[in-house]
């Protein structure tokens, strides 16, 4: 079923696009958090880089802002629906921002999925364990020197990491939408029928209506 038509399509399009900066900007912040209190100290702790959560954090704030710039394409789209450059902006922003967010969606499960098989390691690499014959534990660090302060790491960064995942999903899905509708303003996409059907009849029922005007001037 096509999720746009021409009465209450341009509506839910800008509630889309509204959203979308929302998300995008939740995301953001929770991103800046994270690398502020978290990753800034394990990002290259004695010149090892720990990649996999670099590169999250890296995608997951550059998904925010291009999530940003597609909501506000959307709400320009909505209110100006017969520009066409418009709907290509629409279309080449929300592709990129499906592909970014689909990636950041990947890259969180995957570095959730290593600090808690790994009990949080990672997040202790830039710590002198070598005055402890204990393994190393992100849920317990009580026998380690850290330049930074290690309590509750482990809990904090999976409690700012799941709710990024539920946002990059909730950025994946809008931008799906709002491509597949850039597609039907464009005239791709098993909707764009159904839209230039709506398109025809309106114009037919704007030229029926100038008719007898027309002919009352005539006569």
């Amino acid at each position: 079923m096509c999720g746009f038509d021409k009465e209450k399509g341009p509506g839910r399009l800008m509630k889309k696009g509204i959203t979308l900066i929302l998300v995008g900007h939740i995301n953001f912040i929770l991103g800046a958090i994270v690398h502020g209190s978290i990753l800034r100290h394990v990002s290259k702790p004695n010149d090892e880089i720990t990649t996999e959560y670099t590169a999250v954090n890296i995608i997951s704030v550059t998904s925010g802002l291009l999530s940003i710039i597609s909501g506000i394409i959307a709400i320009l789209v909505s209110r100006n629906l017969p520009v066409g450059k418009l709907h290509v902006g629409l279309l080449v922003t929300s592709m990129l921002n499906t592909l970014l967010s689909a990636a950041c969606c990947v890259g969180l499960l995957l570095a959730i999925s290593v600090t808690v098989a790994g009990e949080g390691q990672g997040l202790l690499k830039g710590c002198n364990t070598s005055d402890s014959n204990l393994p190393l534990n992100a849920r317990s660090p009580l026998y380690v020197d850290c330049p930074f302060d290690t309590t509750r790491i482990y809990d904090t960064t999976l409690s700012l990491w799941f709710p990024s995942l539920f946002l990059a999903a909730m950025e994946t899905c809008l931008s799906i939408w709002c491509f597949s509708v850039g597609l039907t303003l464009r005239g791709i996409g098993p909707c764009a029928s159904t839209y230039r059907l709506q398109l025809g009849e309106e114009e037919e029922a704007l030229a029926a209506r100038s008719k007898p005007g027309e002919a009352s001037a005539l006569a």
